[in-house]
Protein backbone atom coordinates (compact mmCIF):
# COMPACT_ATOMS: atom_id res chain seq x y z
CA UNK A 1 0.00 0.00 0.00
CA UNK A 2 1.41 3.15 -0.56
CA UNK A 3 2.11 5.43 2.43
CA UNK A 4 1.64 8.92 2.83
CA UNK A 5 2.86 11.43 5.68
CA UNK A 6 0.78 14.59 6.94
CA UNK A 7 3.11 17.95 7.21
CA UNK A 8 2.39 20.92 9.09
CA UNK A 9 4.04 24.39 9.10
CA UNK A 10 5.20 26.73 11.48
CA UNK A 11 5.50 30.28 12.53
CA UNK A 12 6.19 32.42 9.22
CA UNK A 13 3.55 30.81 6.81
CA UNK A 14 1.14 33.02 8.33
CA UNK A 15 -0.70 35.00 6.39
CA UNK A 16 -4.12 37.64 6.47
CA UNK A 17 -6.39 35.19 4.74
CA UNK A 18 -5.34 31.93 5.47
CA UNK A 19 -8.18 29.54 5.83
CA UNK A 20 -10.66 31.82 4.68
CA UNK A 21 -12.24 28.93 1.95
CA UNK A 22 -12.20 26.28 3.89
CA UNK A 23 -13.97 28.07 6.47
CA UNK A 24 -16.23 29.05 4.09
CA UNK A 25 -17.05 25.55 2.20
CA UNK A 26 -16.72 23.16 4.78
CA UNK A 27 -18.85 23.13 8.41
CA UNK A 28 -15.45 21.09 9.58
CA UNK A 29 -13.43 23.88 9.01
CA UNK A 30 -15.74 26.68 10.50
CA UNK A 31 -16.11 24.71 13.58
CA UNK A 32 -12.39 24.23 14.43
CA UNK A 33 -12.13 28.36 14.02
CA UNK A 34 -14.99 28.28 16.36
CA UNK A 35 -13.69 26.14 18.85
CA UNK A 36 -10.59 28.19 19.20
CA UNK A 37 -12.19 31.49 19.33
CA UNK A 38 -13.99 30.06 22.16
CA UNK A 39 -10.60 28.52 24.01
CA UNK A 40 -8.40 32.15 23.74
CA UNK A 41 -11.46 34.47 24.59
CA UNK A 42 -11.39 36.58 21.35
CA UNK A 43 -12.46 35.89 17.48
CA UNK A 44 -9.73 34.24 15.90
CA UNK A 45 -11.22 33.76 12.22
CA UNK A 46 -11.63 37.88 11.88
CA UNK A 47 -7.95 38.14 13.32
CA UNK A 48 -7.21 35.67 10.44
CA UNK A 49 -9.10 36.66 7.64
CA UNK A 50 -9.56 40.35 7.80
CA UNK A 51 -6.69 41.71 11.08
CA UNK A 52 -3.62 43.34 10.45
CA UNK A 53 -0.75 41.82 9.09
CA UNK A 54 1.39 42.77 12.07
CA UNK A 55 -0.91 42.01 14.77
CA UNK A 56 -1.48 38.64 12.91
CA UNK A 57 2.22 38.50 12.74
CA UNK A 58 2.57 38.30 16.87
CA UNK A 59 3.87 35.39 17.63
CA UNK A 60 1.48 34.78 20.56
CA UNK A 61 -1.49 35.06 18.13
CA UNK A 62 0.57 34.07 14.70
CA UNK A 63 0.82 30.43 16.41
CA UNK A 64 -2.47 29.89 17.23
CA UNK A 65 -3.42 31.12 13.91
CA UNK A 66 -1.35 28.45 12.07
CA UNK A 67 -2.67 25.51 14.35
CA UNK A 68 -6.23 26.18 13.57
CA UNK A 69 -6.14 26.94 9.78
CA UNK A 70 -3.53 23.38 10.06
CA UNK A 71 -6.52 21.30 11.76
CA UNK A 72 -8.87 23.31 10.21
CA UNK A 73 -7.25 21.82 7.03
CA UNK A 74 -6.69 18.25 9.01
CA UNK A 75 -10.41 17.95 9.55
CA UNK A 76 -11.42 18.71 5.79
CA UNK A 77 -8.65 16.33 4.24
CA UNK A 78 -9.51 13.73 6.51
CA UNK A 79 -13.41 13.99 5.56
CA UNK A 80 -12.85 14.11 2.17
CA UNK A 81 -10.16 11.21 1.74
CA UNK A 82 -10.44 7.70 2.48
CA UNK A 83 -7.29 6.53 3.77
CA UNK A 84 -4.80 6.84 7.18
CA UNK A 85 -1.49 8.74 7.02
CA UNK A 86 1.43 6.30 7.79
CA UNK A 87 3.10 9.53 9.66
CA UNK A 88 2.63 12.64 10.68
CA UNK A 89 5.52 15.68 11.15
CA UNK A 90 5.64 19.22 11.69
CA UNK A 91 7.92 21.89 11.39
CA UNK A 92 8.53 23.59 15.18
CA UNK A 93 5.54 25.05 16.00
CA UNK A 94 3.65 21.94 13.60
CA UNK A 95 5.12 19.75 16.06
CA UNK A 96 2.25 20.50 18.44
CA UNK A 97 -0.09 20.66 15.72
CA UNK A 98 0.92 17.08 14.57
CA UNK A 99 0.36 16.00 17.72
CA UNK A 100 -2.94 17.28 18.29
CA UNK A 101 -3.92 15.67 14.92
CA UNK A 102 -2.33 12.60 16.34
CA UNK A 103 -5.23 13.01 19.20
CA UNK A 104 -2.57 13.10 21.83
CA UNK A 105 -3.35 16.45 22.65
CA UNK A 106 -7.00 18.42 22.72
CA UNK A 107 -7.47 20.90 19.92
CA UNK A 108 -8.77 23.41 22.64
CA UNK A 109 -6.17 23.02 24.68
CA UNK A 110 -3.19 23.03 22.12
CA UNK A 111 -4.81 26.24 21.26
CA UNK A 112 -3.68 27.80 24.50
CA UNK A 113 -0.72 25.56 25.07
CA UNK A 114 0.58 27.59 21.95
CA UNK A 115 -1.13 30.93 22.87
CA UNK A 116 0.91 30.47 26.17
CA UNK A 117 4.09 29.35 23.72
CA UNK A 118 4.23 32.63 21.61
CA UNK A 119 3.35 34.68 24.71
CA UNK A 120 7.05 32.92 26.64
CA UNK A 121 8.97 33.26 23.48
CA UNK A 122 8.17 37.32 23.13
CA UNK A 123 8.91 37.59 26.22
CA UNK A 124 12.40 35.56 26.66
CA UNK A 125 14.60 37.74 24.39
CA UNK A 126 13.88 41.64 24.61
CA UNK A 127 12.99 43.55 21.56
CA UNK A 128 15.72 43.70 18.95
CA UNK A 129 18.08 41.94 21.44
CA UNK A 130 17.55 38.63 18.87
CA UNK A 131 17.41 37.20 15.82
CA UNK A 132 17.72 34.78 12.77
CA UNK A 133 19.21 34.13 9.33
CA UNK A 134 18.38 32.16 6.46
CA UNK A 135 22.04 30.59 5.09
CA UNK A 136 22.41 29.15 2.25
CA UNK A 137 24.96 28.37 -0.84
CA UNK A 138 27.70 27.02 1.58
CA UNK A 139 29.15 23.71 3.18
CA UNK A 140 27.74 23.48 6.78
CA UNK A 141 30.68 22.71 8.37
CA UNK A 142 31.36 26.70 7.43
CA UNK A 143 28.59 27.82 9.57
CA UNK A 144 29.07 25.79 12.33
CA UNK A 145 32.48 27.48 12.63
CA UNK A 146 31.32 31.04 11.78
CA UNK A 147 28.87 29.93 14.82
CA UNK A 148 31.20 29.46 17.46
CA UNK A 149 33.40 32.50 16.49
CA UNK A 150 30.58 34.74 16.71
CA UNK A 151 29.63 33.15 19.99
CA UNK A 152 32.30 35.66 21.72
CA UNK A 153 32.11 38.34 24.61
CA UNK A 154 28.93 37.64 25.68
CA UNK A 155 27.32 37.41 22.01
CA UNK A 156 25.34 33.66 20.79
CA UNK A 157 25.03 31.82 17.47
CA UNK A 158 23.75 28.87 16.69
CA UNK A 159 22.36 26.32 14.05
CA UNK A 160 18.62 26.58 15.07
CA UNK A 161 17.01 24.65 11.56
CA UNK A 162 18.59 22.16 9.46
CA UNK A 163 15.51 22.69 6.88
CA UNK A 164 17.19 21.70 3.41
CA UNK A 165 20.43 20.37 2.19
CA UNK A 166 21.32 23.81 0.98
CA UNK A 167 19.05 26.05 3.45
CA UNK A 168 20.25 26.58 7.49
CA UNK A 169 18.85 28.96 9.91
CA UNK A 170 21.24 30.51 12.38
CA UNK A 171 19.79 31.74 15.36
CA UNK A 172 21.18 34.07 18.30
CA UNK A 173 21.69 37.16 19.63
CA UNK A 174 21.24 40.29 17.16
CA UNK A 175 25.50 41.63 16.88
CA UNK A 176 25.90 37.64 17.09
CA UNK A 177 24.35 36.83 13.92
CA UNK A 178 25.71 40.29 12.12
CA UNK A 179 28.95 38.79 12.76
CA UNK A 180 28.37 35.64 11.69
CA UNK A 181 26.34 36.71 8.50
CA UNK A 182 29.07 39.15 7.38
CA UNK A 183 31.95 35.87 7.68
CA UNK A 184 29.86 33.51 5.93
CA UNK A 185 28.90 36.30 3.12
CA UNK A 186 32.61 36.63 3.05
CA UNK A 187 32.83 32.67 1.92
CA UNK A 188 30.37 33.60 -0.60
CA UNK A 189 27.45 31.96 1.22
CA UNK A 190 23.86 33.78 0.99
CA UNK A 191 22.94 35.02 4.14
CA UNK A 192 19.22 36.36 4.22
CA UNK A 193 18.25 38.01 7.93
CA UNK A 194 14.42 36.79 8.61
CA UNK A 195 11.69 38.87 9.98
CA UNK A 196 11.08 37.61 12.98
CA UNK A 197 10.60 38.27 16.85
CA UNK A 198 13.16 36.53 18.56
CA UNK A 199 15.86 33.91 18.07
CA UNK A 200 13.92 30.31 18.37
CA UNK A 201 15.74 27.01 18.72
CA UNK A 202 18.57 28.26 20.57
CA UNK A 203 20.07 28.37 24.10
CA UNK A 204 18.21 32.23 24.88
CA UNK A 205 14.80 30.78 24.60
CA UNK A 206 15.61 28.84 28.06
CA UNK A 207 13.53 30.87 29.98
CA UNK A 208 10.90 30.52 27.37
CA UNK A 209 11.39 26.63 27.83
CA UNK A 210 10.74 26.41 31.19
CA UNK A 211 7.50 28.33 31.46
CA UNK A 212 6.41 25.94 28.65
CA UNK A 213 7.91 22.65 30.16
CA UNK A 214 6.30 23.75 33.78
CA UNK A 215 2.77 23.84 32.24
CA UNK A 216 3.52 20.80 30.09
CA UNK A 217 4.62 18.61 32.79
CA UNK A 218 0.96 19.05 34.03
CA UNK A 219 -0.05 18.23 30.67
CA UNK A 220 -1.89 14.15 30.61
CA UNK A 221 -1.04 13.20 26.51
CA UNK A 222 -3.48 10.60 25.12
CA UNK A 223 -1.53 7.65 23.00
CA UNK A 224 -0.98 8.78 19.30
CA UNK A 225 -2.92 7.58 17.12
CA UNK A 226 -0.35 7.64 13.99
CA UNK A 227 3.80 8.21 14.07
CA UNK A 228 4.40 11.68 14.77
CA UNK A 229 8.00 12.52 14.46
CA UNK A 230 9.91 14.64 16.64
CA UNK A 231 11.96 17.83 15.80
CA UNK A 232 14.39 17.20 18.30
CA UNK A 233 15.30 13.26 17.30
CA UNK A 234 14.20 13.48 13.84
CA UNK A 235 12.12 9.85 15.08
CA UNK A 236 8.95 9.07 15.92
CA UNK A 237 7.72 9.27 19.69
CA UNK A 238 7.84 5.86 21.33
CA UNK A 239 5.47 7.28 24.10
CA UNK A 240 2.86 9.92 25.67
CA UNK A 241 5.42 10.34 28.49
CA UNK A 242 8.37 11.60 26.19
CA UNK A 243 6.27 14.97 24.69
CA UNK A 244 6.45 17.22 27.43
CA UNK A 245 10.38 16.86 27.58
CA UNK A 246 10.73 16.89 23.85
CA UNK A 247 8.46 19.95 22.94
CA UNK A 248 10.08 22.07 26.13
CA UNK A 249 13.98 20.70 24.46
CA UNK A 250 12.70 22.15 20.97
CA UNK A 251 13.06 25.66 21.70
CA UNK A 252 16.40 25.47 22.50
CA UNK A 253 17.32 22.75 20.01
CA UNK A 254 17.61 23.15 16.22
CA UNK A 255 15.09 21.84 13.80
CA UNK A 256 16.41 18.44 12.20
CA UNK A 257 13.83 18.91 9.57
CA UNK A 258 15.73 17.20 6.80
CA UNK A 259 16.92 14.00 8.72
CA UNK A 260 13.20 13.69 9.61
CA UNK A 261 12.20 13.82 6.36
CA UNK A 262 14.48 11.12 5.18
CA UNK A 263 13.35 9.08 7.74
CA UNK A 264 9.91 9.39 6.82
CA UNK A 265 11.04 8.25 3.12
CA UNK A 266 13.07 5.28 4.50
CA UNK A 267 9.55 4.32 6.30
CA UNK A 268 8.13 4.17 2.89
CA UNK A 269 6.41 7.51 2.61
CA UNK A 270 6.43 8.20 -1.55
CA UNK A 271 4.13 11.26 -1.21
CA UNK A 272 2.83 13.79 1.52
CA UNK A 273 0.34 16.44 1.88
CA UNK A 274 1.18 19.59 3.62
CA UNK A 275 -1.95 21.21 5.39
CA UNK A 276 -1.94 24.73 7.05
CA UNK A 277 -1.00 27.91 5.36
CA UNK A 278 1.37 28.86 2.37
CA UNK A 279 3.69 25.99 0.86
CA UNK A 280 6.92 25.87 3.02
CA UNK A 281 7.49 22.38 3.10
CA UNK A 282 6.32 21.40 -0.32
CA UNK A 283 9.01 23.65 -1.26
CA UNK A 284 11.45 22.49 1.14
CA UNK A 285 10.67 18.56 -0.05
CA UNK A 286 11.32 19.25 -3.51
CA UNK A 287 15.17 20.18 -2.44
CA UNK A 288 15.49 17.63 0.37
CA UNK A 289 14.44 14.58 -1.92
CA UNK A 290 12.87 15.05 -5.65
CA UNK A 291 11.15 11.39 -5.70
CA UNK A 292 8.50 12.67 -3.00
CA UNK A 293 5.76 14.51 -4.19
CA UNK A 294 4.06 17.18 -1.64
CA UNK A 295 0.71 18.47 -2.17
CA UNK A 296 -0.23 22.15 -0.37
CA UNK A 297 -3.60 21.70 0.54
CA UNK A 298 -3.53 25.71 0.91
CA UNK A 299 -3.23 25.79 -3.01
CA UNK A 300 -6.15 24.85 -5.07
CA UNK A 301 -4.18 23.49 -7.75
CA UNK A 302 -2.47 21.24 -5.70
CA UNK A 303 -5.24 20.16 -4.17
CA UNK A 304 -7.14 18.81 -7.61
CA UNK A 305 -3.79 17.44 -8.84
CA UNK A 306 -3.76 15.35 -5.18
CA UNK A 307 -7.12 14.07 -5.82
CA UNK A 308 -6.17 12.98 -9.14
CA UNK A 309 -2.96 11.35 -7.62
CA UNK A 310 -4.97 9.61 -5.11
CA UNK A 311 -7.36 7.87 -7.28
CA UNK A 312 -5.48 5.07 -6.59
CA UNK A 313 -6.44 4.70 -3.08
CA UNK A 314 -10.14 5.16 -3.56
CA UNK A 315 -10.47 1.26 -4.10
CA UNK A 316 -8.00 -1.43 -4.76
CA UNK A 317 -10.31 -2.35 -7.95
CA UNK A 318 -8.30 -1.90 -10.89
CA UNK A 319 -5.80 -0.19 -8.47
CA UNK A 320 -2.75 -0.42 -10.36
CA UNK A 321 -3.94 0.46 -14.15
CA UNK A 322 -5.49 3.86 -11.94
CA UNK A 323 -2.10 4.65 -10.05
CA UNK A 324 -0.47 4.96 -13.79
CA UNK A 325 -3.04 7.19 -14.45
CA UNK A 326 -2.96 8.80 -11.13
CA UNK A 327 1.27 9.56 -11.74
CA UNK A 328 0.54 10.92 -15.51
CA UNK A 329 -2.57 13.02 -13.92
CA UNK A 330 0.19 14.10 -10.81
CA UNK A 331 2.84 15.24 -13.77
CA UNK A 332 0.34 17.05 -15.83
CA UNK A 333 -0.60 18.96 -12.40
CA UNK A 334 3.05 19.74 -11.54
CA UNK A 335 3.63 21.79 -15.07
CA UNK A 336 0.22 23.49 -14.37
CA UNK A 337 1.51 24.63 -11.21
CA UNK A 338 4.24 26.43 -13.11
CA UNK A 339 1.37 28.44 -15.04
CA UNK A 340 -1.03 31.07 -13.18
CA UNK A 341 -4.16 29.21 -13.46
CA UNK A 342 -6.32 31.62 -12.86
CA UNK A 343 -5.04 33.70 -15.47
CA UNK A 344 -4.75 31.46 -18.01
CA UNK A 345 -7.06 28.97 -17.84
CA UNK A 346 -10.96 29.30 -19.60
CA UNK A 347 -14.00 28.40 -17.25
CA UNK A 348 -14.18 24.95 -19.73
CA UNK A 349 -10.75 23.85 -18.43
CA UNK A 350 -11.44 24.04 -15.18
CA UNK A 351 -14.92 22.26 -15.29
CA UNK A 352 -12.51 18.71 -16.26
CA UNK A 353 -10.00 19.63 -13.71
CA UNK A 354 -12.57 20.19 -11.16
CA UNK A 355 -14.82 17.56 -11.58
CA UNK A 356 -12.20 14.97 -12.01
CA UNK A 357 -11.44 16.36 -8.64
CA UNK A 358 -14.89 15.96 -7.15
CA UNK A 359 -14.91 12.45 -8.72
CA UNK A 360 -11.95 11.40 -6.37
CA UNK A 361 -12.94 13.05 -3.10
CA UNK A 362 -16.22 11.73 -3.47
CA UNK A 363 -17.14 9.29 -0.43
CA UNK A 364 -18.27 5.55 -1.80
CA UNK A 365 -20.97 3.89 -0.51
CA UNK A 366 -20.72 1.07 -3.17
CA UNK A 367 -19.21 -2.38 -2.51
CA UNK A 368 -19.86 -3.76 -5.86
CA UNK A 369 -16.54 -4.29 -7.74
CA UNK A 370 -18.17 -4.57 -11.36
CA UNK A 371 -20.21 -1.40 -10.87
CA UNK A 372 -17.05 0.87 -9.17
CA UNK A 373 -15.09 -0.35 -12.50
CA UNK A 374 -18.24 0.78 -14.82
CA UNK A 375 -19.54 3.42 -13.12
CA UNK A 376 -16.63 5.08 -11.47
CA UNK A 377 -12.85 3.97 -13.03
CA UNK A 378 -13.92 3.77 -16.51
CA UNK A 379 -15.04 6.81 -16.70
CA UNK A 380 -12.73 8.41 -14.74
CA UNK A 381 -10.11 7.24 -17.14
CA UNK A 382 -11.59 8.77 -19.86
CA UNK A 383 -12.03 12.20 -19.03
CA UNK A 384 -8.29 11.97 -17.34
CA UNK A 385 -7.26 10.53 -20.82
CA UNK A 386 -9.19 13.77 -22.61
CA UNK A 387 -7.79 16.39 -19.93
CA UNK A 388 -4.10 15.17 -20.87
CA UNK A 389 -5.04 14.91 -24.56
CA UNK A 390 -6.00 18.49 -24.78
CA UNK A 391 -3.14 19.25 -22.90
CA UNK A 392 -0.32 18.19 -24.92
CA UNK A 393 -2.20 20.02 -27.71
CA UNK A 394 -2.83 22.95 -26.31
CA UNK A 395 -6.27 23.13 -26.77
CA UNK A 396 -9.50 23.93 -24.37
CA UNK A 397 -12.30 21.43 -24.02
CA UNK A 398 -15.10 22.23 -26.31
CA UNK A 399 -18.74 22.06 -24.40
CA UNK A 400 -19.39 19.07 -25.45
CA UNK A 401 -16.39 17.33 -23.85
CA UNK A 402 -17.11 19.88 -20.64
CA UNK A 403 -20.28 17.88 -20.68
CA UNK A 404 -18.77 14.98 -21.14
CA UNK A 405 -16.55 16.00 -17.72
CA UNK A 406 -19.67 16.12 -16.03
CA UNK A 407 -21.48 13.26 -17.46
CA UNK A 408 -18.59 11.52 -15.92
CA UNK A 409 -19.21 12.76 -12.46
CA UNK A 410 -22.64 12.52 -12.56
CA UNK A 411 -21.65 8.64 -13.27
CA UNK A 412 -19.35 8.69 -10.23
CA UNK A 413 -22.27 10.17 -7.43
CA UNK A 414 -24.77 7.45 -9.13
CA UNK A 415 -22.26 4.92 -8.47
CA UNK A 416 -21.24 5.84 -5.12
CA UNK A 417 -24.74 6.45 -4.06
CA UNK A 418 -24.28 9.98 -3.44
CA UNK A 419 -27.26 11.70 -1.80
CA UNK A 420 -29.02 14.00 -4.23
CA UNK A 421 -28.54 17.22 -1.98
CA UNK A 422 -24.70 16.54 -2.11
CA UNK A 423 -24.67 16.01 -6.17
CA UNK A 424 -26.76 19.49 -6.48
CA UNK A 425 -24.46 21.00 -4.23
CA UNK A 426 -20.78 19.31 -5.95
CA UNK A 427 -22.23 20.64 -8.77
CA UNK A 428 -23.48 24.34 -8.46
CA UNK A 429 -19.32 24.84 -6.73
CA UNK A 430 -18.15 23.68 -10.04
CA UNK A 431 -20.52 26.08 -12.17
CA UNK A 432 -19.80 28.75 -9.43
CA UNK A 433 -15.97 28.01 -9.47
CA UNK A 434 -15.43 28.28 -13.18
CA UNK A 435 -17.79 31.01 -13.76
CA UNK A 436 -19.93 28.67 -16.70
CA UNK A 437 -23.48 29.49 -15.19
CA UNK A 438 -24.77 30.62 -18.52
CA UNK A 439 -22.76 27.34 -20.39
CA UNK A 440 -23.51 24.58 -18.15
CA UNK A 441 -26.67 25.31 -15.79
CA UNK A 442 -28.93 23.95 -18.10
CA UNK A 443 -26.79 20.81 -19.26
CA UNK A 444 -26.54 19.82 -15.14
CA UNK A 445 -29.98 20.33 -14.98
CA UNK A 446 -30.20 17.92 -17.72
CA UNK A 447 -27.86 15.55 -16.07
CA UNK A 448 -29.46 15.01 -12.37
CA UNK A 449 -32.53 14.24 -14.17
CA UNK A 450 -31.02 11.46 -15.98
CA UNK A 451 -30.21 7.97 -14.81
CA UNK A 452 -26.24 8.80 -14.51
CA UNK A 453 -25.19 7.11 -17.58
CA UNK A 454 -21.78 8.19 -19.16
CA UNK A 455 -22.38 10.88 -22.31
CA UNK A 456 -19.63 9.27 -25.23
CA UNK A 457 -18.70 11.80 -27.42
Amino acid sequence: MTKFALLFPGQGSQYVGMGKSLYERYPAAKQAYEEASEALGFDLAELSFHGKKEELNLTANAQPAILTASVAAFRVYMQEQQEQPAILAGHSLGEITALTCAGSIKFADAVMIVRQRGLFMQEAVGLGAGTMAAVSAIDVQFVKEACELASRDGESVVISNYNAPDQIVISGTSLGIAAAGKSLSAKGALVIPLQVSAPFHSPLMRPAANKLGDILASYTFAPMQQPVISNVTARPYGDPSEIAGMLTNQMTYPVLWVDAMRYAIEQGVTYAIELGPQAVLRNLMGRIDKSVTVFAYDKQEDVDALAAFEISAVQSVGASVVRNDAQTAGAAADRMDKQDLGASASGLDKVLTRSLAIAVCTRNDNDDSDEYTAGVIEPYRKIMKLQLELENEGKSPSLLQAKEALAMLRSVFVTKKTPASEQEERFKQIIDETGTDAELRDIVSELLQGEGKVVHG
